[in-house]
C-alpha cells in the first residue's frame, strides 16, 4: 500500500494524506507555525494505537461473543522527556455492556496486544527516505 502527503499551499504547513480513499488533512498546531486545520504527525500516531484498541476490543469481543455495547478509548500524552529518547502513551479503555470481570479482563488484555501496540513497542521499524 502506498500513502501519499501533498502540501496544500493554501495554508502554511498544511498537507493532505491520501490513505487508499481517504484524504486526512495534516497540519501543525499554532504553536508550531500552522494553522491547525488538522491533526499534527504526532497527534495521528496517538490516534493510530487508540483507535487499533478500539478496534482490536470490538473484534476480540466479537468473536468471543461478548456482549460489548460500546468502547471508549482516552489517550493522555507525555511527550516532556521525548527528546530524551522516551515519549509516553497512557491509554483508559471504557468499555460499556453486560461484561463479567473476567470478560473485562480478557478485552484489556486483547488491547495491550493491538497490533499498533505492537509496532510501537516490540518491532524495529526500519525507514528509508530517498529523493524521487
Amino acid at each position: 500500500m502506498t500513502i501519499k502527503v501533498k502540501r496544500d499551499q493554501s495554508l502554511a504547513m498544511r498537507h493532505i494524506a491520501h490513505v487508499r480513499k481517504h484524504l486526512i488533512s495534516v497540519d501543525g498546531s499554532l504553536e508550531e507555525g500552522g494553522d491547525d486545520a488538522g491533526p499534527s504527525p504526532h497527534d495521528l500516531y496517538d490516534a493510530a494505537v487508540s483507535a487499533c484498541k478500539a478496534l482490536t476490543v470490538v473484534w476480540y469481543a466479537k468473536r468471543k461473543g461478548y456482549p460489548l455495547e460500546d468502547v471508549e478509548v482516552t489517550t493522555e500524552r507525555d511527550d516532556s522527556e521525548e527528546r530524551k529518547g522516551v515519549y509516553r502513551l497512557a491509554a483508559t479503555l471504557h468499555l460499556s455492556g453486560d461484561l463479567s470481570e473476567a470478560q473485562r479482563a480478557e478485552l484489556l488484555s486483547a488491547a495491550q496486544k493491538c497490533p499498533i501496540h505492537k509496532l510501537m513497542t516490540a518491532v524495529t521499524t526500519e525507514i528509508s527516505t530517498v529523493l524521487g
